[in-house]
């Protein structure tokens, strides 16, 4: 099968570290790891090579694939050492892609996503002297492979209060992509935040697109940005939402164009990065973002795997590690309730404590 590599021209913007070219990429028929494995001290030997392969959504995707690329750079970057990354075009490329980096001599392998999965593990059973990390799975059960997987419904019930406290209409909407864990522990945890503000303030904000208790609601059967996101989207809208809250990568800009397109005062939510960052283009529509902290969790296994001290404990992102959370609401700072943030505070203080429980079927266990 013929690896697909395409050039990531924003690399040096992003993550000030260039990434190896795609002409290395293909070309190189490098040597094999050295047998010393996991802890083999790359960085103070010069060798240590960290490597990523995103999943179809690109490195520019804004959301996680970025996220995962920006922590990457970064500490290859405090290292000193120069990663090698590779975008796949298709779930097809996994594997050749991952085996292509296998060529190269990576000493470090993170793949971003569970569709990644079985190439992951397919390839650290043949390859028990590379470390190998995944994003968003915990299927993998091997010394080598350590699982990066976050809580999500703790800052999903975080954005469904402020989204219950800002709307107008009492409707406040959410759709995802395709219906998969990693995408439905948002919206869990969304609905009983929202739940959670009727229960405090004795009132009667509707969620709809999700129902928690039949795990079953609105998807637009993948991640792309397109006419089905967008009529998602607006079903919602047309149903008196003036929150909307899509997860599932680009999807969201499906839904700020059917926001712009109504005219009237919606606000979005964003998933994964703090989307007003990520993607300035809607940051006028941003109450908030559900955060997952990639950045930082590959930013650390990358430094603990060039330091020799890799290990495959699984991460689990919580609101207690900073590993989710909720963004500021920059430009709605004005327009929320003044109390909002402190009632928020509170809450987080809450889960953290474990006096407020919040659960999802999808929680990683």
């Amino acid at each position: 099968m013929t690896v697909v590599i395409r050039q990531h021209t924003r690399r040096l913007a992003i993550g000030g570290v260039a990434s190896l070219g795609a002409l290395a990429l293909v070309a190189g028929c490098g040597s094999a790891p050295d047998d010393s494995g996991s802890g083999s001290g790359g960085s103070a030997s010069g060798d240590f090579k960290p490597c990523m392969v995103s999943d179809s959504g690109g490195f520019d995707d804004k959301s996680f694939n970025q996220l995962g690329f920006e922590g990457l750079t970064e500490a290859s970057d405090t290292l000193g050492v120069e990663p090698i990354t590779v975008e796949s075009a298709s779930p097809t490329d996994y594997s050749p892609n991952i085996s292509n980096l296998v060529d190269q001599g990576c000493s470090l392998i993170v793949t971003v996503g569970f569709d990644l999965a079985d190439a992951t593990k397919a390839a650290a059973e043949a390859n028990t002297d590379i470390d190998f990390a995944i994003i968003d799975d915990s299927s993998i059960d091997l010394p080598n492979v350590k699982p990066l997987t976050y809580d999500a419904a703790q800052g999903g019930f975080l954005a469904g209060y402020a989204a219950a406290s800002y709307s107008k209409t009492g409707v406040v909407g959410t759709f995802g992509g395709s219906q998969l864990p990693t995408v439905t522990i948002f919206m869990d945890g969304f609905a009983d935040g929202v739940n959670y503000f009727n229960e405090q303030k004795n009132k009667a904000v509707r969620v709809i697109g999700w129902d928690v208790g039949a795990q079953n609601g609105s998807f637009t059967g993948g991640f792309a940005a397109n006419e089905v996101a967008k009529n998602t989207a607006q079903g919602l809208i047309d149903q008196n939402a003036d929150v909307v809250f899509p997860v599932g990568g680009p999807i969201y800009q499906s839904a700020a164009q059917a926001i712009r397109d109504s005219s009237r005062p919606i606000a979005l939510i964003g998933a994964d990065a703090d989307v007003f960052e990520s993607d300035p283009s809607v940051g006028d529509l941003l109450l908030t973002s559900v955060t997952k902290g990639l950045k930082t969790s590959v930013d650390e296994v990358v430094a603990t795997s060039g330091d020799g001290a890799f290990d495959n404990s699984a991460y689990v992102g919580t609101l207690d590690n900073d590993g989710v959370g909720i963004a500021p609401f920059h430009d709605f700072e004005g327009k929320v309730d003044a109390a909002l943030q402190g009632e928020l505070d509170t809450i987080k203080a809450g889960i953290i404590g474990g006096s407020i429980t919040v659960e999802s079927p999808s929680s990683p266990k």
